[in-house]
């Protein structure tokens, strides 16, 4: 029964990527909005590829969410004629979009809230899919790219990382998609650890996931290879040693970490034979960096087959690796507990949604993790559970979303992750809202004290 449902949801999925497949290549010219994540970007890079092999001239815009000046800036730069295609966002955003007169395509998979005005929009969530954690907005783009071309199923390394990026599962189409690619030689998998390449030594400094009691302390790391008498470069270490590493890995984050935390340190480790950058830890916290540090262009470029950046784009990353670290150690001393929730309250901090991911994940999977972030005088904030929490009843998409309309804000985003801006001087009152829902969700107090 399980088999039939999916097969079917799929199919569906298929009509609709068929139908934006068609209305983009009819089209002379696209204007393309996309995130500024790893899996924005990489659903960038696809569709990108895509309109150059069919001869489609496109212009591309990165933008960190879709707000006002970004809808501004499309209409001033579009004619008649011309097609909008929004990815990784647009799906709870019908009154921003309904202001474009050009016809309009939505490839996302954020919960939709509303109907939406494009004249094609693809998600899962319409077909049963769960998009927060069984299809990335990058694999999403990719059903519709396929369908542009069969050939575009070298693009599928691109579809695997917006799937890592956003830290998914790969069941259900993220496997129809790996399995995929796989057997066309675009993805191969490896057992190991789920980590960029490198070092041993190095690579456990700098690496934000997994976060270890080691994380960022040299001699600890040192003692802690010496034990285990390893070292070397991770991709040229013997199998015994290898094997050695990752159990004991495992058993530290055993003592605190989330059950899906080990899951995620530890298996297979997929290597895109196709892109730039092979290790898809390598090339998503590339992506990442690029995205947070408004390089998005850099990003994009790798995505698009321009070696020219990739050893400048690597040794941006390992700095902004070892920056939140040291963030995420600053953190642990900020952090407050409430009734039902772990969150902290920042000021010009960087990071936060790292930050609160690896308090959930490594630190205190018990409540989900809520951080806020006073900038330029807007509060951003940054919600994360686990997948545990979500079984329970947790929706941080709707929390945030309630909690920031609540002080005069907005948000909203996954169940499982999401975000909001609100006003400062409101953070308090924010806090104690989000809290309440998710009291009302989990059923009752998730436990602690406040």
């Amino acid at each position: 029964m399980q088999l039939t449902t999916e097969s079917t949801a799929m199919g569906r999925l298929k009509e609709l990527a068929v139908k934006a497949a068609d209305v983009i290549s009819a089209h002379k010219y696209v204007r393309l909005v996309s995130h500024n994540d790893a899996d924005g970007l990489t659903s960038a890079g696809i569709i990108c590829r895509a309109l150059l092999r069919k001869g489609i001239r496109f212009q591309t815009t990165i933008a960190s969410r879709l707000a006002q000046d970004t809808i501004d800036s499309i209409k001033s730069s579009v004619s008649d004629g011309d097609l909008v295609v929004f990815c990784d966002m647009g799906s709870s955003h019908a009154e921003l979009i309904s202001q474009i007169e050009n016809d309009v395509i939505v490839i996302d998979h954020h919960m939709p809230v509303g109907d939406s005005p494009a004249k094609v929009a693809v998600n899962p969530h319409y077909t049963g899919i769960d998009g927060a954690i069984y299809l990335s907005a990058s694999g999403t783009t990719y059903l519709v790219a396929k369908e542009m071309d069969p050939d575009n199923v070298d693009l599928a390394g691109l579809a695997i990382a917006g799937a890592v990026g956003d830290k998914q599962l790969f069941e259900s189409a993220n496997l129809h998609i790996l399995e995929e690619a796989t057997q066309a030689g675009v993805v191969s998998v490896k057992k190991g650890l789920k980590v960029g390449d490198g070092d041993i030594a190095d690579v456990l400094e700098y690496t934000p996931e997994p976060y270890l009691d080691i994380t960022g302390d040299r001699k600890k790391i040192h003692d802690f290879l010496d034990i285990l008498g390893v070292k070397g470069t991770l991709s040229e270490m013997p199998q015994g040693d290898l094997k050695k590493l990752t159990s004991s890995i495992a058993l530290k984050l055993a003592k605190h970490a989330s059950p899906e935390a080990v899951d995620a340190a530890i298996g297979d480790v997929y290597y895109l034979e196709k892109e730039l950058v092979k290790n898809v830890y390598d090339f998503v916290a590339i992506l990442n960096t690029c995205g947070k540090l408004e390089k998005a262009g850099l990003a994009l470029s790798m995505c698009m087959q321009d070696a020219s950046g990739v050893e400048d784009a690597r040794q941006l990353t390992i700095e902004y690796q070892r920056s939140i670290v040291a963030g995420i150690k600053q953190a642990e001393g900020m952090l407050q507990q409430g009734k039902n929730i772990w969150y902290l309250v920042a000021k010009d901090m960087d990071n936060t949604g790292m930050i609160s991911s690896t308090v959930v994940r490594y630190m205190h999977p018990e409540k989900p993790c809520i951080a806020t972030n006073e900038v330029e005088g807007i509060v951003k904030v940054s919600g994360r559970g686990t997948r545990a929490l979500i079984a329970k009843g947790l929706d941080l998409s709707y929390a945030m979303r309630e909690g920031a309309l609540a002080v005069g804000g907005q948000g909203g985003g996954h169940n499982i992750a999401s975000g909001a801006s609100i006003p400062p001087g409101r953070v308090q009152e924010f806090i104690d809202i989000v809290d309440g829902i998710v009291g009302q969700q989990l059923g009752a107090d998730a436990g602690g004290k406040k």
